[in-house]
């Protein structure tokens, strides 16, 4: 099975199992809040934004702040990759998409891997030809800078929770609405309630997903938070064999990792990516694009994890590893 339907089944199976206790009343919560009376463990985001609009330490609040950050630093972004209704909302929506539609993107795709490729080569080039990486400052601040828009609106989300003794951006907050939107459609066939909101919910949900494409990468303050965190996180990332990797041990231009990212991370080249390498939700979407099978995810201590290591061994058919990698300069863009 590949890891985009391991995902999609997960976060499935998640939703589902949180919706049919919310529907039962079961006291399991949500995603927003989830556990039991004084025990629940609220979005790190919404906690956050509790205390600012109550002006006050909450402990309920404090606690699930710290253990949102120890879970960060113990699996990275682990949720958005495999349990972020966002997520899966996005899989449903490409489920439905007409077929030629589908393969117009997959063309598209497969261009924008060739010219991404080709970019990576003429960067690495230039940088093996005298320009010092280390002393130039726009690679330095790429490289290095701490912050994006998504934590412009993160700081925007507390600002106006603040002002307005509210928070604001849980009245927009896709996960939020996702169960939201069961909660609604439980009291409409329910007792019949019929409000603004069953007009309200579903708008918000087709913007935030059909049009805010980059939700996740540029606008999700519950991306920014964990990403402060998860730059500290080492375990189970994906971590490229350069014995295998084309470019590194025949010198062919791929990146298929980098354009298949949904989270806009490039593994082979983390400098070239729209968000470092730490931001990596461990979704494998890159362990599935990879030709040879030199992606594998890696526990801290660097040996590599069983089963994902056999599921690669089984996808590769067991072929030997590539011989070691050429110099820079042997590398040329492979013919469109």
């Amino acid at each position: 099975m590949k890891f985009k339907n391991a995902r999609t089944a997960v976060a499935a199976v998640a939703f589902a199992a949180l919706a049919v206790c919310l529907i039962a009343g079961v006291a399991t919560g949500t995603w927003c809040g989830f556990g039991a009376n004084d025990i629940a463990v609220l979005c790190p985001v919404g906690a956050l934004l509790s205390m600012v609009a109550a002006k006050t330490l909450v402990p309920r609040a404090v606690i699930s702040v710290v253990v949102t950050v120890a879970l960060v630093l113990l699996l990275g972004r682990l949720f958005c990759g495999w349990a972020c209704p966002v997520t899966l909302g996005r899989r449903v929506k490409e489920f439905f998409k007409p077929v030629k539609k589908r393969e117009r993107e997959t063309e598209a795709l497969a261009q924008a891997n060739q010219a991404l490729a080709v970019e990576e080569i003429a960067a690495l080039k230039e940088a093996s030809s005298g320009h010092d990486c280390a002393a130039c400052g726009a690679c330095h601040a790429k490289r290095n800078a701490p912050l994006d828009s998504r934590h412009a609106v993160l700081g925007g989300a507390l600002l106006t929770t603040a002002v307005f003794g509210f928070p604001v951006f849980c009245l927009v907050c896709p996960v939020g609405l996702s169960f939201a939107a069961v909660a609604l459609l439980v009291s409409l066939f329910g007792s019949g309630d019929l409000n603004w909101s069953l007009l309200f919910v579903p708008a918000m949900l087709v913007i935030e997903l059909v049009f805010l494409r980059k939700w996740c990468g540029r606008f999700c303050p519950i991306s920014a938070f964990m990403s402060l965190f998860s730059r500290f996180s080492r375990t189970g990332m994906p971590v490229i064999d350069n014995e295998r990797c084309l470019e590194t041990a025949k010198g062919t231009p791929c990146s298929r990792c980098a354009t298949v990212c949904t989270f806009d991370v490039n593994l082979r080249h983390p400098d070239l990516g729209e968000l470092p390498l730490h931001d990596c939700a461990r979704c494998g979407d890159c362990i599935d694009a990879c030709p040879t099978s030199a992606i594998s995810f890696r526990a801290v201590s660097g040996k590599p994890v069983p089963f994902v290591d056999a599921f690669a061994s089984t996808r590769s058919g067991g072929k030997a590893k590539a011989p070691a990698a050429p110099a820079l300069d042997d590398l040329e863009p492979e013919e469109a």
